[in-house]
């Protein structure tokens, strides 16, 4: 799409589950269209359409990994010789053991932590830009039914308009996030 953003302070949307809101506003949007009855009142979330409109303008607004290791051998004996020959590796004692022991263990870790941040980022992106093409035919939806609804009551109109509102703001969110001008 265009320079997708990649740090986490820089994004809107920093996780799959902050998307959520998102998601009820382009589904808000779906039955809005289908429903031409529905109205604010009758919405999933009506705090956040009210807000919408009546600020005008919509707000929408760590990962930890733990790795245990057991050690093979319950003497102190057994565990001191144990590091100790592992520490022989590298020229040292003991210490240095606990040091060639442990290398590996965070060389994995580290790893595998890299491999679930980069497959965590891919389907974050993914659902952004997911989301970002659904609300664009939402808003779109939307906008027809403003212009179509143009003489419906008051309350279906500023029920559209919040949705609009929201919709607008999504977008432009979502558009920071994965970089499209």
């Amino acid at each position: 799409m265009g320079n997708y953003v990649k740090k986490k302070k820089e994004m809107v949307f920093q996780s799959v589950d902050s998307l959520q809101q998102v998601v009820n506003v382009v589904n808000e949007a779906a039955m809005a269209v289908n429903d031409k009855t529905r109205t604010i009142r009758h919405s999933a979330i009506p705090e956040v359409l009210t807000g919408a409109l009546g600020a005008g303008i919509g707000g929408v607004g760590s990962f930890l990994a733990l790795y245990g290791l057991g050690t093979v051998g319950l003497s102190a004996a057994g565990i001191t010789s144990g590091l100790a020959a592992a520490g022989a590796i590298v020229g040292g004692g003991m210490v240095a053991g606990v040091f060639v022991l442990a290398a590996p263990v965070a060389a994995l870790a580290a790893g595998g932590v890299g491999i679930a941040a980069h497959l965590k980022n891919k389907q974050l992106r993914q659902e952004k830009e997911r989301l970002y093409k659904e609300a664009l035919l939402k808003h779109e939806g939307i906008i027809k039914a403003l212009k179509e609804e143009a003489d419906a009551e008051k309350e279906r109109v500023d029920y559209l308009q919040s949705l609009n509102i929201l919709l607008q703001q999504a977008i432009k969110d979502l558009s920071k996030d994965l970089g499209v001008a």
